[in-house]
């Protein structure tokens, strides 16, 4: 731990701010589901507070935000909310905030346009593209039922957004309590997540493009099963080298921390390995439901499966992208190594 690590404040309790620097805190609300937590960040915004992110729809979200608005904010009203992405976690409770306190939304269009869509995407054709995709992937009856019973999850865990928003994208300056800070987006995770970098403060609130311990979700779905995040991925972290060593990084799950390249050099290491280790196993013909095996051989039941198909398939598409790995078949294809 550097010098500069040791001088920031543990993760501050649910309903609890904590200050990183003067005029920036930090709000960390739990999830039901890994990796437990989400953080928030708050910035003076002159008579008011930009929030970035608002967490999931829980039962504890009215009571948590609630306490953070009335005791953590000296008494000021958040007036602005920008949500880096269309995940639940981060957009969850964005409809309760905005209007709690007439917060207006700022978002990158993508995300926008995809959770307003998502939450509108409940019937059953919905439900039978799910079911086909996995199919597809080679997955058993078992799994197949699963996800029939489950039906769509993103409608039941984010409150509907406002009809109205503000478009935020690449390289937008966005005037925060005097500061400047400049939108940078990132694909992969998600398809125009926003992060925000203040060159003044050396911070990069860096959502779940850059994360501590863990690498973010990089996975493909239904709607675009030929998808190459994994190259979105890698692309937009490159473009993150460009901001100076010494960053001090806010990520949205995971402490702050400095060591912005280092990080960046482990995470394309770590998907160069699970690449090998895929295009290996491929010298025997694999469905993507039995390439999930290989990657994530401990996932034994079906409620985390999703994740780890979808991871599987984005590493599929970057070998076949790449010519290390042969796509082959209709219905069910199979993945060879030339």
């Amino acid at each position: 731990m550097t010098e500069a690590e040791a001088t920031l404040p543990p993760p501050p309790e649910p309903g609890a701010v904590a200050e990183i620097r003067p005029g920036l805190r930090w709000a960390r609300m739990p999830l039901p589901f890994p990796p437990g937590h989400v953080n928030l960040w708050l910035l003076a915004d002159g008579a008011g507070w930009l929030a970035v992110d608002a967490g999931a729809r829980t039962d504890e979200s009215v009571g948590l935000w609630t306490r953070i608005l009335e005791e953590g904010l000296e008494g000021r009203p958040v007036t602005r909310l920008l949500a880096t992405h269309f995940h639940p976690d981060h957009v969850g409770f964005a409809g309760w905030l905005c209007e709690r306190t007439g917060a207006a939304l700022l978002m990158p269009r993508a995300e926008y346009l995809m959770a307003r869509f998502l939450c509108l995407d409940t019937d059953e054709g919905m439900s039978a593209q799910q079911l086909d995709f996995a199919a597809a992937l080679g997955a058993p009856e078992d799994y197949l039922a699963f996800l029939a019973a489950r039906g769509p999850l993103y409608a039941r865990a984010v409150m509907p957004l406002p009809r109205q928003y503000r478009r935020i994208a690449q390289d937008d300056r966005i005037a925060i309590g005097g500061q400047e800070w400049r939108v940078m987006t990132g694909g992969g995770h998600a398809p125009e997540m926003a992060a925000l970098h203040c060159a003044e403060l050396g911070v990069l609130i860096a959502a779940d493009q850059i994360l501590p311990r863990i690498s973010p979700y990089v996975g493909v779905g239904a709607t675009e099963p030929e998808a190459d995040p994994l190259r979105d991925f890698l692309d937009s972290n490159a473009r993150l080298r460009a901001l100076p060593a010494e960053t001090l990084v806010l990520p949205s799950h995971g402490e702050p921390f400095l060591g912005l390249h280092e990080r960046i050099d482990v995470l394309a290491a770590h998907h160069a390995e699970r690449l090998g280790t895929l295009e290996a196993a491929c010298a025997t013909p694999l469905t993507a439901y039995e390439a999930s095996g290989v990657l994530f051989p401990r996932v034994k039941e079906h409620r985390p499966r999703g994740f780890a198909l979808g991871e599987t398939l984005a590493h599929l598409n970057r070998l076949v992208a790449e010519g290390r790995v042969v796509r082959s078949g209709d219905e069910v294809p199979r993945y060879s190594r030339k």
